[in-house]
């Protein structure tokens, strides 16, 4: 008798539907009734009956007229295991051999076990058909070959032609399509079902001990040990479907061990769901094992073998094995399941190390084994990682209600008289299944009354059975500065944006960052689309709470006020203590309060300070020197007094405030980073920004008195650090130069324009090109005159680009995106005519004493000079990169500058083509136009640009003014200015080399000074090296010889090569099938 058991793995996509629908029987018995009907079939069902099990038996003794295909195929899809009793006259029969088709497609698809018993014949002729077996099997093929029967004919044809393949043999031949189809779908089936692990029975001798283990076996796989899920199981099986899509969307990887987890806050669910799951698809395994309440169990160390332990027990029933420690329960757990499918369900899990003990490695489990975690901590998800999370929602409304129906009145409605307040206590509870079970028992049977007292309670202490579930989170926290941040977030910055809440948790030395993140993965706090701070409101009760009961009778021993009441309470008596750290009163203006500031007096630790409709009278140097957050909403004075210490405050907030001027004094602040005044409409004067070098949000909303652009202006010049500026609905008209030129800030709101920086600036240089904008006087006006800006421009036109040609001195850069390349042909030709306008000998003269020391930057790389004797010329070379730096670049600009030295005879060296490494393209005069090239397997990151000219005697300079780069292909034009390529940044730099893709054609065009003469330009194309291959200086050995003269006329180029061999032919046809005239 086999000892083995395997069962397939299931394909979740189709099983999906099996979960919402009622079994009738669990066990479908095929068998042949003349070979076992009175014997072995009988007292098998008889058997399993006795042990609870319900079955439904196949017997073929049933009239014909009922047929197979509508009265069987239901039953055997409604079972979960189907067992197939061969035997000898088991193949003669078309209804077994039809039924076995059918259950063995349920086992492919729906994961359906099928234990085959092989009544006295040998597997291996179920298998191959062969022997008594195999006789009968093809007698009963031979009688379906003149089947002329059409209700049997129909019933063969029932599900067999699927594949187009099938559906063509069938269209030209139909009775023999019908006679291979059958015996092809037979044979698989018979061939599959013998292959998997069963029961021999050969002799009448050992019929009965194989009964009993086939009863135990069924009896095992069917686990009839589900868990109880919960009385009113409210919202739990559309939890339970959309966990399963989860599975389902991992029905390619059926096969493999997936790990699954499930995240959510305490009491939100975890456990109720994981055990629906558990209960719904346990039986598809061949063992499963819940294990609850892990992180209980786990921290006491005694009991942390019994977790081990326990899964043996439940997918092996072993009860004898005992583990000595967790390092050997590894092993034993790997060595024991390894072979089998199995579900496993680790419930509560908080820690590593219960994840490396009890699910070490997929590799533990057999093919098809499926793990689900469920956590308060997405961390533990993410280190080990998992295929899929589902993270728990909350209950809606409606669901709310009927769940805490359940609990108060026993019913799905609340009655009518406790309808209204119903809802108050469901909007208390904020989804949380745990808070509606809780309440809702606690409240029944009590009066209207009693309830309105407890909801009153409830604001100030919450439920304690509630609180202890939540508290369990913020016990876990590692450290007090994670704890700190959750006090701080649950009293004061809940609705803050998050990266402002960093920086003043920063400036507390509380590592806002990391503690931030590690609260969110432990479902303590959450941060919305908008990046703003959020908590379930019994987490915020629950943090409040611990600060209350540390110091339930003494107010001003908590750490941290936030209730009215009790603010009101403390400084009014002016009773306040070094304990306070936080502080918070927002009153309403018609109930606006004044205190004296010696409230504040012994508050020496208070760092977070917040207050609305409120005023301060007296000294102001008796506040706290270590307040880090000042937020005051309608703060009444004219400026902030001078002797209120401001040295360590990093949030600076005075919404709607009276301010003229921020502050008299021009005290140093190196901490502050926020500095928020909006809705301050006496606000004149911005403060002196250079005594805030660190700030990085400055937020000046509706302030309608603020003109000072000039001031700001040459402020943000100085502010480095600045990354937000926002100053809509001010006197400012204007987005100052300033603005533009700023490398650091990342988001405006000014002047109608609002978005991130990169969206926004072309915007804003846009308008300034705009004839209506008068763009000449705004340059002539500006104290930033001499800056020079990048503009691009989303589309072009004639007269959009002429309006502001005349200004192109001023662009540090220019992109125009043409229509057509005839467009673009038009608007090269007045770009460059405008350029070679204004290069006039007074503008000579001036770029001469400006760049004469900006010749050896980063991508202006090389000038060479050589004077000729008799000559009234000298001869220059200028090397200009583009783009990103790599190996071959660095490789081929140390060979060029080796070799571009002109020497006395005009000549000089230069490297020709090295495919793939690069490719040169040359042309007399101060243009090149190629076709880019592709170079399989490289990426273009480089482009150099080599210019010889030739310029009177008396000229010091390069002469270089502006490279233009034309790309006929995308109908875009670059222009860049001599001082942008020397301070080029790399991103600036790949712009130009990613906007060029194989196929374009582009021209390389370089504007120097009316004096220079441009002899020869140069391209290289630089491409990437693979990572397996190094490229050497010696494996580029050919050169190019270039020779100038005096004589504008005379220009000669050969090739010279350090080795006798011949051109490379690639280099010669790539030059012909490239060049572009």
């Amino acid at each position: 008798m086999s000892s083995s058991y395997y069962q397939p793995s299931m394909d979740l996509a189709k099983e999906l539907p099996l979960f919402s629908r009622k079994r009738h029987e669990e066990v479908f018995l095929s068998f042949r009734g003349k070979d076992t009907r009175a014997s072995f079939a009988s007292h098998l069902y008889a058997s399993l009956q006795n042990a609870g099990i319900t079955v439904f038996r196949d017997d073929d003794s049933l009239q014909e007229g009922d047929r197979i295909s509508k009265s069987l195929h239901g039953e055997i899809e409604e079972s979960r295991i189907s067992i197939v009793v061969f035997s000898k006259h088991y193949g003669d029969s078309r209804w077994c051999l039809q039924e076995l088709v059918q259950i063995m497609k349920c086992h492919r698809t729906i994961g359906q076990v099928v234990l085959p018993v092989f009544f006295d014949v040998d597997p291996s002729e179920v298998r191959h058909q062969t022997g008594e077996f195999g006789n009968g099997f093809h007698n009963c093929l031979n009688k379906i070959k003149g089947e002329k029967d059409p209700y049997i004919i129909d019933d063969l044809m029932y599900g067999l032609v699927n594949s187009e393949n099938e559906r063509w043999r069938f269209m030209h031949d139909w009775e023999s399509a019908i006679r291979e189809i059958v015996e092809e779908r037979w044979r698989a089936a018979l061939s599959e079902a013998a292959g998997l692990a069963g029961f021999v029975v050969l002799n009448y001798r050992n019929e009965i001990e194989a009964i009993k283990d086939i009863v135990k076996k069924v009896t095992h796989l069917f686990d009839k040990t589900d868990l109880f899920i919960a009385n009113n199981p409210v919202g739990v099986e559309s939890r339970v479907q959309d966990m399963i899509q989860l599975l389902v969307q991992d029905s390619e990887q059926s096969n493999d061990v997936l790990v699954l987890g499930m995240w959510g806050m305490g009491g939100i669910g975890k456990t109720t769901i994981a055990k629906a799951i558990y209960n719904k698809i346990g039986y598809n395994f061949e063992g499963r094992c819940f294990l609850a309440n892990i992180r209980e169990v786990w921290e006491q160390n005694v009991r942390q073998v019994d977790l081990q332990e326990q899964i043996l027990f439940d997918i092996n029933k072993e009860m004898t094995t005992k583990i000595q420690n967790i390092e050997l329960g590894k092993n034993i757990l790997k060595e024991r399941l390894c072979r089998k499918k199995v579900l496993v369900v680790l419930d509560d899990v908080n820690t590593f190390d219960q994840l490396n003990a009890l699910c070490g490695s997929r590799k533990w489990f057999g093919s098809g084994s499926r793990i689900i975690i469920t956590t308060r901590d997405m961390r533990i998800l993410s280190r080990n990682p998992v295929n899929r999370v589902f993270k728990m929602r909350h209950m809606d409304e409606n669901e709310s209600i009927e769940l805490f129906s359940w609990h108060a009145f026993k019913q799905a409605t609340p009655t009518e008289d406790f309808a209204e307040i119903s809802r108050n206590v469901v909007e208390y509870s904020g989804g949380l299944p745990l808070a509606l079970e809780v309440l809702g028992s606690y409240l029944f049977k009590r009066r209207v009354t009693e309830w309105q007292c407890v909801l009153d309670k409830l604001k100030i202490i919450p439920n304690y059975q509630v609180q202890k579930k939540l508290k369990i989170s913020y016990d876990a926290l590692n450290d007090d500065t994670e704890k700190e941040i959750f006090l701080d977030i649950a009293c004061f910055f809940i609705g803050m944006d998050r990266n402002d809440v960093i920086l003043i948790l920063d400036g507390c030395r509380l590592f806002g960052e990391i503690g931030i993140s590690i609260l969110v993965e432990r479902s303590l706090v959450t941060v919305d689309d908008k990046n703003r701070l959020g908590m379930h409101d019994l987490l915020r009760d629950m943090g409040r709470e611990i600060i209350r009961e540390k110091s339930p009778e003494e107010l001003e021993e908590r750490c941290r006020l936030w209730y009215h009441e009790d603010v009101l309470d403390v400084l009014s008596e002016q009773t306040g203590t070094k304990a306070i750290k936080g502080l918070t009163l927002k009153l309403p203006r018609a109930n606006e309060k004044c205190f004296s500031t010696k409230t504040f007096k012994n508050m020496k630790r208070l760092r977070l300070l917040q207050l609305a409709g409120v005023k301060l009278d007296g000294d102001f140097g008796y506040l706290s020197r270590n307040l880090r957050w000042l937020s005051w909403n309608g703060f009444s004075s004219t400026h902030i007094p001078t002797n209120f210490c401001r040295e360590n405050l990093v949030s600076i907030e005075l919404e709607n405030s009276n301010v003229k001027f921020v502050w008299k004094d021009g005290q140093m602040m190196e901490k502050l980073k926020i500095l928020n005044l909006s809705h301050s409409h006496c606000l004149t004067h911005t403060p002196d920004f250079l005594n805030m070098p660190n700030l990085e949000k400055l937020i000046l909303k509706d302030c309608p008195m603020l003109t000072e652009i000039d001031k700001l202006e040459e402020d943000i010049e100085q502010m480095e650090s600045l990354t937000t500026l926002v100053a809509n609905s001010t006197a400012i008209t204007r987005v100052p130069f300033s603005v533009v030129r700023s490398k650091s800030i990342g988001f405006i709101s000014l002047c109608g324009y609002e978005g991130f920086s990169h969206d926004v600036f072309p915007s804003v240089i846009w308008s300034w090109m705009s004839p209506t904008n008068n763009l000449k006087s705004r340059f002539q006006t500006s104290a930033a005159m001499s800056s020079l800006v990048s503009v691009d421009v989303p589309s072009s036109s004639s007269h959009e680009l002429s309006s502001f040609l005349n200004q192109l001195p001023r662009l540090r850069s220019l992109l125009v995106d043409c229509n057509s390349e005839v467009q673009l042909s038009i608007d090269a030709k007045m770009i460059l005519d405008a350029l070679f306008a204004t290069n006039s000998k007074e503008l000579e003269s001036t770029a001469t004493a400006t760049t004469s020391h900006l010749t050896t930057s980063t991508l202006v790389q090389h000038c060479n000079e050589v004077h000729f004797q008799g000559s009234k010329h000298f001869f220059k070379s200028l090397l200009i990169k583009m783009g990103m730096n790599c190996q071959v670049t660095n490789i081929l600009n140390e060979l060029i500058l080796q070799n571009m030295n002109l020497n006395e005879s005009g000549g000089c060296f230069l490297p020709v083509d090295s495919y793939p490494n690069w490719l040169t393209f040359n042309s007399e005069g101060s243009s090149v136009t190629f076709q880019v090239p592709h170079v399989e397997g490289r990426n273009l990151k480089t482009m150099m640009c080599i210019v010889y000219t030739s310029a009177p005697d008396n000229i010091t300079s390069d002469g270089l003014k502006n490279v233009l780069v034309k790309n006929y292909t995308k109908a875009t034009i670059q222009l860049y200015k001599r001082e942008a390529l020397i301070s080029f940044e790399d991103e600036e730099g790949q712009r130009v080399v990613s906007s060029m893709e194989p196929g374009d054609k582009v021209e390389v065009a370089v504007v120097f000074e009316n004096s220079f003469t441009v002899k020869k330009t140069t391209v290289y194309l630089v491409y990437d090296e693979p990572i397996s291959e190094k490229l050497e200086l010696n494996h580029v050995p050919d050169f190019n010889v270039i020779a100038c003269s005096d004589d504008e006329n005379e220009h000669t180029a050969k090739r010279f090569s350090t080795e006798n061999k011949a051109t490379d032919d690639f280099n010669q046809n790539r030059k012909k099938k490239n060049r572009v005239g």
